[in-house]
């Protein structure tokens, strides 16, 4: 009697130890298991969500008239654009040197755009990546899902990036047409300097200049990324950066403060004008770039790190 009933005792176990391995392998295929969700998918959906944004196509349509206005200013300037072109600058005179030389609109488009209108509108974005998120309730979901923390913030960086891409190149190709169309002043471009180069030479600039555009707010968007993922408020994000960019202004129209000049990043952002000169100084350029891309890693490095910190 004792060997069957240690047969049936072995047996039961069995069937138990089995039972018990299978539902812990069960559970384990249901919590870690949901797998993690399509790269690709997850991009395709934020950059979707982005271009549907009424906000994003309205900034789009306000950067693309800003070269359609110059444009349309320089051309019904006439002798008043002659008598403005003798002091070339960031301001009028630099509106007015656009006059019959088409090929600088895009250029000078984006000088003008960089002031304000380009960094609100990438601020815009940022602000609802994270923070819009918080405030509407959806970020807890997005923390909670399949998705490790460092690549929400990259899924929603390439968002930002998107709308940065999209808001310069409406400024420079909408600049290249009316300048084409409308100011005109045929296929060479007359530099700040005096001279003349020919059509390649002009549009490697308005390329180099779109390009050198777009690490700066991309730089300007990684930093209010950063702001956003340390707030559910939307506006603060705003207020922050923007608020930033005028202090730096401030700061940089103050002679005794000029030793804050090098880490500062708006005050590299009239060396744009340095590509309409003949030849081109590179030294405020690469200074601004370096800054720009550091910006750009501060920025993001602080986004995921405060992302990492929130409570899920």
């Amino acid at each position: 009697m004792t060997a069957p009933a240690e047969r049936a005792s072995r047996r039961s176990g069995r069937r138990r130890g089995g039972s018990a391995s299978g539902g812990a392998a069960s559970g384990g295929a249901a919590s870690g298991g949901a797998a993690a969700a399509p790269l690709l998918r997850l991009l395709r959906t934020e950059l979707r969500t982005e271009l549907r944004r009424p906000r994003t196509l309205v900034t789009l349509g306000v950067l693309a008239l800003v070269p359609l206005l110059i444009a349309i200013g320089v051309t019904t300037l006439g002798s008043a654009g002659d008598a403005l072109s003798g002091a070339p600058g960031p301001g009028p005179g630099l509106i007015a040197a656009v006059t019959a030389n088409g090929l600088m609109l895009p250029v000078t488009a984006l000088r003008v755009a960089l002031i304000l209108l380009l960094p609100l509108g990438i601020c815009i974005a940022a602000a609802d990546a994270l923070a819009g998120e918080a405030a509407h309730g959806t970020l807890r979901g997005l923390l909670l899902a399949p998705v490790s923390r460092p690549r929400l913030v990259g899924i929603k960086a390439f968002g930002v990036l998107t709308v940065a891409v999209l808001e310069v190149a409406a400024v420079t190709v909408v600049g290249l047409l009316a300048g084409v169309c409308i100011v005109g002043g045929g296929g060479t471009m007359l530099t700040l300097s005096g001279t003349s180069v020919g059509l390649g030479s002009a549009l490697a600039r308005v390329a180099l200049a779109a390009g050198w555009t777009l690490l700066q707010i991309a730089a300007v968007g990684a930093v209010a990324l950063a702001v956003s993922a340390l707030t559910d408020h939307p506006l603060v994000v705003l207020a922050t950066v923007l608020g930033g960019a005028l202090v730096f202004g401030v700061l940089d129209a103050i002679p005794s403060l000029n030793w804050l000049r090098p880490v500062m990043l708006t005050s590299g952002w009239s060396s744009l004008v340095d590509l309409l000169r003949d030849p081109v100084p590179t030294d405020g350029l690469v200074h601004s770039t370096l800054v720009g891309a550091g910006y750009l890693v501060v920025g993001l490095a602080v986004a995921v790190a405060a992302t990492r910190r929130r409570e899920s």
